[in-house]
């Protein structure tokens, strides 16, 4: 096979420091793997010739792990796309933020403006090479019908050196995928191939934690290993905050939902008397990152909602209007959040999350067992099932709060699912899937009855000032039109939810 430059395609070394999201898979392969034929999958039009790249990286790291142990890696890598010193950071869902500065010397030691994003894990401990990975890709760029890249396939040949005493020298095949701008069914399709064809889905999660082994921070349980993933996506997403990145403003504030949920649902299983606090600044946190990403979605809504109306309908610049008026709370919403970042109270919320997942806030000095987990998961099921039956035997307009209610109380049902996931595997994942499900349509009757409100409330406004407020009358009777059809799902989705062969292992496995 000949290994062809790359051409059409180069990402470049970035001048100064650049933040990306990555969202990337790793398979096992045997050393006589076969790469299949991935231009006959639906949305892959071609497969660029193969550019062979030589890598040469070294992690950095404290003496004992701190920043591998939260599942952040430091990076100085020579040769390819992306040379230079990479910090990675959980992101959610699978994704992580990579942060990329120039290469430098490596005899002067990592630079301090690498080393101060890590200092909140490292505590400004030194920072020194653990292991050294050479790399021999062969990478293939999948290109879409209009010559877009959509994802790299990389098939790599390892050789690592984990540092220290003894050093230990390991070397493997791997392949890994990397989304660039192609859909996320993509990665489906492309994993399929590779499974057909003999790969399987990476042990280890990256080359490092192979290459460390046994020298890896032991695994915490379920509980501390979802707070402690929770806490990376609220840290690793403050720059991205600051920076004005409305996916980094949603993501830390799903993180600290996710932290509030789990204190509530797990709570007897920590303890309370510190932890209680926690939820309750958790919760003021919340409301300001609510307060930027709820402004920046409903201006979006707003707009779409109005330019779907025919001209005729729309009175006077109500689109314009609406983007000032929720522009203008946005703003202020904006510089609220960033200096509540700057504050004590926030580092104080941090100190707490490094607390929560390190499991130090236990209730007892041992983890919990798996059928407390289980039962506490399952009695946080039960109470959303609860909540929605009791809005079944109320009547508009008294329904309404109570649908919401049910919507929050399934919310928590499907993150506990997420935390007793690694106990349960698919059985866990399917009603992880339902609960989504339920949830997004009782979210959309919510989303609905929400946005009817804030238009009544900009009717009134423009009324007051001299403006013909019919438009926003008309857009606030399609929402209450599109409350009502959107409970029109409600009873597939909530009889799947509830089906036996989604729920049953839970109730087994409580006991």
């Amino acid at each position: 096979m000949a290994v062809q430059p790359f051409s059409g395609y180069d990402r470049g070394v970035r001048d100064g420091m650049a933040t990306t999201t990555e969202a990337e898979r790793k398979y096992d392969v045997p050393g006589d793997f076969t790469l299949p034929d991935l231009s006959r999958l639906p949305a892959v039009a071609s497969v660029d010739e193969p550019r062979e790249l030589r890598l040469d990286a070294t992690y950095y790291d404290t003496a004992g792990l701190c920043l591998t142990a939260a599942h952040v890696t430091l990076r100085r890598r020579a040769g390819g796309h992306d040379a230079g010193w990479t910090v990675k950071r959980p992101a959610g869902d699978g994704d992580r933020t990579e942060t990329s500065t120039p290469l430098t010397d490596p005899a002067a030691g990592v630079p301090d403006e690498v080393a101060d994003q890590v200092r909140d894990l490292s505590g400004g401990e030194p920072l020194a090479p653990v292991a050294h990975i050479r790399t021999r890709r062969l990478e293939r760029p999948l290109r879409g019908p209009d010559g877009t890249v959509l994802a790299l396939v990389a098939d790599d040949v390892v050789a690592t050196e984990a540092l220290g005493e003894p050093a230990v020298l390991q070397r493997w095949r791997e392949v890994e995928v990397e989304l660039v701008d192609g859909p996320r069914g993509l990665f489906d399709e492309v994993d399929a191939a590779l499974r057909a064809a003999g790969a399987r889905p990476a042990r280890a999660p990256s080359k490092l934690a192979r290459a460390l082994r046994d020298r890896l921070p032991v695994e915490p349980d379920p509980l501390t290993g979802y707070l402690r993933t929770q806490r990376d996506a609220v840290r690793g997403n403050e720059a991205g905050v600051r920076a004005g990145d409305a996916d980094a403003v949603h993501d830390m504030r799903v993180g600290t939902r996710r932290v509030r949920s789990t204190l509530r649902t797990f709570g007897p299983l920590l303890d309370g008397t510190r932890t209680g606090p926690v939820g309750e600044e958790l919760h003021w946190l919340a409301g300001l990152l609510g307060a930027v990403r709820d402004g920046d979605v409903m201006a979006d809504r707003l707009t779409e909602a109005v330019a779907a109306e025919p001209p005729e309908n729309v009175v006077g610049p109500v689109s314009e209007r609406i983007r000032e008026r929720l522009g203008e709370r946005t703003g202020t919403a904006r510089a609220q959040l960033v200096e509540a970042l700057d504050s004590d109270r926030y580092r104080r919320i941090l100190d707490d999350l490094d607390q929560l997942a390190a499991g130090e806030l236990r209730a007892e000095d041992r983890p919990a067992t798996r059928r407390q987990l289980l039962k506490r998961a399952r009695r946080a099921l039960r109470r959303a099932d609860r909540r929605l039956a009791a809005a079944d035997e109320a009547e508009p307009p008294d329904r309404d709060p109570l649908l919401h209610r049910s919507r929050r109380a399934y919310k928590r049902a499907r993150y506990a699912a997420e935390l007793v996931r690694p106990l349960a595997g698919k059985p866990a994942k399917r009603l992880v899937k339902q609960l989504t499900r339920l949830q997004d349509v009782l979210g959309t009757h919510q989303d609905a009855i929400v946005t009817g409100e804030l238009l009544a409330e900009l009717g009134a406004q423009a009324q007051a000032n001299g403006e013909n407020a019919v438009t926003y009358g008309l857009l606030r009777e399609r929402q209450r039109e599109a409350a009502g059809r959107s409970l029109d799902d409600l009873p597939k989705a909530r009889d799947k939810a509830g089906r036996r062969k989604v729920r049953r292992w839970l109730k087994r496995a409580a006991g």
